[in-house]
């Protein structure tokens, strides 16, 4: 079986693979101070959690945003599973060309989220990944990376809006009855959840008047769910986008071998 890492700045999701037929999927927070010991010990309790056997894991695949947990994820994967990590970065394939100024500069999420869209819906496509970053990324029709966009994401610029607004309370992100806010909650979740409707819808329409080409509309991460359901320019919600895009980078490295 494969397992996968998709490794942000708050969040780590794991998923689990039999082939292509997924088994498991994980969501635990981040922490740049655990050790390799310590974030196995964690995965062996996810997997028990669920009755499942991690020795019966002989794959893995790693994007991570946050460099220094690269090396604890290979030591995991190493000493506890006994795998070579494919850890997408210089000199692993990936099917796609990165066409944008500087490739080395580019997140590895982002890089699987291009795959999985290429791969699984076709091309031009544009993801919208709802992350600790809002990101687009955009695939060209030939299955090219063309880069995208970045905005603060919807937690991390709410959670500012929380810290530095004295009378402003934290609130649930859901649908508020209407724009116009009645009390403070209703306004704030009109704004953060409205607002960031409006800015997605702002972005896509700018990408797609650019590529000058109607391009399918991919939301994943966290958040996805609650904004495409307001929104008219998403046409599919996948919530383990990244993670798929860590499988299809995982077998195209070990093709002809079984996973």
């Amino acid at each position: 079986m494969l397992l996968v890492f998709d490794i942000g700045n708050t969040h780590i999701k794991l998923g689990l693979y039999d082939g292509a037929l997924p088994r498991a999927f994980w969501r635990v927070a981040t922490d740049q101070r655990r050790l390799a010991d310590e974030y196995a010990v964690m995965v062996h309790s996810l997997f028990g959690s669920r009755s499942l056997d991690w020795q019966r894991v002989d794959g893995v695949a790693i994007a991570s945003s946050v460099p220094p947990l690269v090396a604890v994820f290979d030591e995991l994967s190493r000493s506890y599973l006994g795998c070579e990590p494919v850890v997408i970065g210089p000199g692993v394939r990936t099917g796609i060309r990165l066409a944008i100024d500087n490739p080395r500069e580019v997140g590895p999420d982002r890089v699987a989220n291009a795959v999985a869209a290429f791969r699984l819906y076709g091309g031009p496509a544009i993801v919208v990944d709802f992350g600790t970053g809002l990101n687009f990324d955009v695939v060209s029709a030939e299955g090219e990376f063309l880069g995208g966009s970045i905005a603060p994401g919807l937690g991390l610029a709410a959670e500012a809006l929380f810290r530095y607004g004295a009378r402003l309370v934290q609130v649930e992100f859901v649908r508020p009855p209407r724009a116009i806010g009645k009390n403070t909650v209703h306004a704030l979740q009109s704004g953060i959840v409205f607002g960031y409707v409006g800015l997605v819808e702002g972005i896509v329409q700018r990408i797609q008047a650019e590529l000058g080409e109607r391009a399918v509309v991919i939301a994943t991460g966290g958040l996805a769910e609650v904004i495409s359901a307001e929104s008219t320019v998403i046409d599919i919600v996948e919530p383990n986008l990244t993670l798929e895009g860590l499988r299809l980078v995982y077998e195209l490295n070990h093709e002809g071998e079984k996973i």
